[in-house]
């Protein structure tokens, strides 16, 4: 099952084990069961401290594995082959069942340690999405922390029939004692914030009782982590308040224009981000996202940052690093059927429509990309595009143009979605040249048209372009005092990975350089 080379790589890291796991096969002879066998029986040839039993427990799925601690009775259970992007979920729930360090915080671990009551998870993947590993991870933790809480990644495509029967048609989507609880990325704070009615509330109180900072980077993406290191650099306090690490840089797969790396992936360049910024002392706050910025009334003095758990922190400067999301076509029916085949990435939500009929709407490069991408999995594929032409690079569009299962349609205004309660099962749209309607039969609609900027928290604060940008100058300075901006947020006219981080290091030289020429604000601002 794994190569020589893979073998190689998790032996290594197997010698990190301190306690032995067991590792329990359930297996038919299908396919997928015979690659789950092999999975395990290589596994545990690799190291002396695991080992394999065949489970008999007609409850369990099949073809599954059980990780087990013998230390300590946890379980983390993965339905079908975890490899793909879940390779590394199976990784490292050996290894933290095994007693290697968890990576949290020790007040984090012990929150997870003293929940009380059975917590049983269960977080429907696909192989493909690289959101989901995320979600994986953080619920595997918690098993390998608390015993009374167990998960299982199920593999949407290996046990589609159970997934149909959920009507889940976007990953990841996690169920808790049998109830849906959550679609989408989250992370282990937010899934503590669900399952611990009291840790919103002492999360606010702690990022509130934090002295001032000097710099304050609202924003996680390329743009917020490069801002956040420069100005950490220059020996000043520094901090970061995010939502999460990484922004719409998680959702992208292929990068092949960040300049000295050839080939990349989201998920990986922000685990590299992150990793940067916290050899740093940068103060790191996540889970809650910025509702409003009150600058500061006189040069030098603490601008006012409010968060949506209740929390405020102060800062002689603000640099606003938010980002933008996928733009919604804003038609009936995409809020009542997103999740329920209406998607945003191709590559989470595409296996969960194999064989089936979907449409893109959105001829630009991401639409394209994402036609291509979804023509190797569905039935067919229709590209909507509102404009004459199509706007994609045109190697992108002859490769589009040469694949039998896609279908092209210009000057399409999408202006319905349709569903039976349930999932979608249609698309209206017009044609622009002659005002005809028309409908499409199919089972999914992926949105790519173009980003928004998250900007309405200063839509009261800051000047804004007519699109909802904000507007900075060549220095990367606002309308306001003390504020400062970078990446796709502003007006800077291309939104690019590297452009951002270039912003990014612009507005934070341009804060430290605000900084030093501004007066310290009086002591009695601290407590404002």
């Amino acid at each position: 099952m794994l190569d020589a080379t893979l073998k190689s790589q998790l032996q290594t890291y197997l010698n990190n084990l301190q306690s032995p796991v067991e590792l329990v096969s359930y297996a038919d002879d299908s396919v997928k069961g015979q690659e789950v066998y092999a999975l395990v029986k290589d596994i545990a040839e690799l190291s002396d401290k695991v080992s394999h039993t065949e489970g008999s427990d007609s409850n369990e799925r099949v073809p599954s594995m059980v990780v087990r601690s013998v230390k300590t009775g946890s379980e983390i259970r993965f339905a079908g082959v975890p490899m793909g992007h879940e390779f590394t979920s199976l990784v490292l729930a050996l290894l933290h069942s095994g007693g290697h360090p968890i990576k949290l915080d020790a007040d984090i671990i012990e929150q997870v340690r003293a929940l009380e009551g059975e917590f049983r998870f269960e977080t429907y993947v696909s192989l493909s999405c690289q959101n989901c590993p995320d979600v994986v991870q953080a619920l595997n933790m918690m098993a390998a922390i608390n015993p009374q809480i167990h998960n299982v990644m199920i593999d949407g495509a290996v046990f589609k029939e159970e997934a149909d029967a959920r009507n889940i048609l976007a990953v990841p989507a996690v169920y808790l004692n049998g109830e849906p609880f959550a679609q989408g990325r989250l992370t282990l704070k937010d899934i503590l914030q669900k399952v611990d009615k009291n840790s919103g509330k002492r999360e606010a109180e702690k990022i509130s009782a934090k002295a001032p900072f000097e710099v304050l980077v609202v924003g996680g993406g390329p743009a917020g982590a490069s801002a956040a290191i420069y100005a950490a650099r220059k020996g000043i306090r520094t901090g970061i308040v995010a939502e999460r690490f990484g922004g719409q840089v998680m959702d992208t797969m292929a990068i092949e224009n960040f300049i000295s790396v050839k080939a990349t992936e989201g998920p990986k360049l922000v685990a590299g981000l992150e990793e940067h910024v916290r050899e740093y002392d940068v103060d790191i706050m996540t889970g809650a996202r910025v509702v409003s910025v009150t600058p500061a009334d006189v040069v030098g003095g603490y601008a006012r940052v409010e968060l949506s758990n209740g929390a405020h922190v102060l800062s002689r400067s603000v640099i606003v690093a938010t980002g933008a999301r996928w733009r919604e076509m804003n038609v009936p029916g995409e809020k009542e059927y997103r999740g329920r085949g209406v998607a945003y990435c191709p590559h989470c939500d595409g296996p969960l429509f194999k064989g089936k009929r979907v449409a893109v709407v959105g001829g630009g490069n991401s639409g394209i990309e994402a036609a291509i991408d979804l023509a190797g999995i569905v039935e067919h594929v229709t590209v909507l595009e509102f404009g004459k032409q199509l706007r994609a690079d045109e190697v992108l569009q002859r490769k589009a143009r040469s694949l039998p299962n896609v279908e092209i349609i210009t000057e399409a205004q999408t202006t319905e979605v349709v569903g039976n309660g349930e999932r979608v099962t249609a698309l209206t749209y017009t044609d622009r040249t002659t005002d005809e309607s028309h409908t499409l039969e199919l089972a999914g609609v992926f949105v790519q048209i173009g980003l928004v900027p998250n900007a309405e928290f200063l839509q009261h604060t800051a000047q804004l372009t007519p699109r909802g940008e904000l507007i900075v100058n060549e220095r990367g300075e606002a309308s306001e005092i003390g504020l400062f901006a970078c990446g796709d947020v502003t007006n800077s006219p291309y939104k690019q990975i590297i452009i951002a981080m270039g912003s990014g290091a612009t507005a934070a030289l341009s804060a430290f350089d605000y900084l030093i020429r501004t007066p310290q604000p009086f002591e009695e601002q601290q407590v404002a």
